[in-house]
Formats: structure tokens, sequence, C-alpha cells
């Protein structure tokens, strides 16, 4: 259960903050719902409360897991066992849209893998800059940090 005030992560479109709940009536029944306002985006998100973990809802993660991010965006894998871009794509997809920053680490970390033996075509690029910005927003969030900061870690990892 979130309170107003608190962050909270919302799969594909990062950090929010929870603005209110609110009560709705739908045929009869009335469902709470949270009002989650989107940080870089401002856009505002209404998700029952009911049904948060299963649109997959999360509290940030704690500042001690930072580290297990960076570590896991150390590790080095072999990506040629996912052949063609689309399949790459659907899985990176499934990865972001799971909520978990842990795989969204995964993809960005094999998309600057690949970024280091080729061109990265334009859904590459669009998927590795939403990997980083998700990643990127909700560790500084979490550490206190400035996203440049976090930027620059990104940038010493892979170079």
């Amino acid at each position: 259960m979130f309170k107003i005030g608190e962050m909270a992560v919302y799969p594909t479109q990062g950090v929010g903050v929870i603005e209110a709940i609110e009560s709705k009536e739908f045929s009869g029944s009335t469902l709470e719902f949270y009002v989650l306002r989107i940080v870089d985006s401002d856009m505002t998100i209404m998700v029952p409360v009911n049904n948060a973990d299963l649109v997959g809802l999360r509290s940030l993660i704690d500042r001690d897991e930072v580290a297990s991010i960076f570590g896991l965006l150390g590790t080095r894998q072999d990506n040629s066992t996912i052949a063609s871009w689309s399949r790459r794509q659907r899985e990176y997809n499934e990865k972001i849209k799971s909520g978990d920053l842990f795989e969204v680490a995964e993809v960005l970390r094999d998309l600057y893998i690949i970024r280091g033996d080729k061109d990265l075509s334009y859904g590459e690029k669009k998927v590795l800059e939403q990997a980083q910005k998700l990643l990127v927003k909700e560790i500084a969030l979490a550490e206190g940090a400035q996203e440049d900061s976090i930027y620059e870690k990104l940038e010493q990892i892979f170079h």
C-alpha cells in the first residue's frame, strides 16, 4: 500500500509520485485508485489499488541495491545466442515492461555491448535510450544523486 507523497515505479514509464488516492464508482462498485504523476513527463496514471501488483507498480529500489545494479552492468554477456534484432527487441521490451530494474539494466548492458561492435539501428537506439532513462532516474532518486553523475558512472562502466 502506497501513501500520498511516496514515490513508486510504473513499468515502462518510470518513477512517479503518488499524488492522491481517489475512489471512483463503476457499475455500482467503488474502486480506489492511486493517482501517479510520472516525474519525467508530468503524465498522470491512475492505477487501481487492488491491481497495483499485477501492473507492476513497485517501490524504488533500495539504496543498497544500486551496487548490485552497477555490478550487473559491469558483467559481460555473450549476446550471440539471440540472432535477429526482432527477437532481441521482443525480449528487451518484455524486460522493460517487467518493471524490474535488474532486467532493465540487462537490456542497457546488452545494447551497450552491441553498440561497441556495430552501429545500433534506430529501434535499438530507442530501446537503449528508454532503458537508460528508466535506470538513471531511479538510481539517482534512490541514491539522492544528480542524474549527470549516474550518466558519468555508466560511461565509465562501458568505456
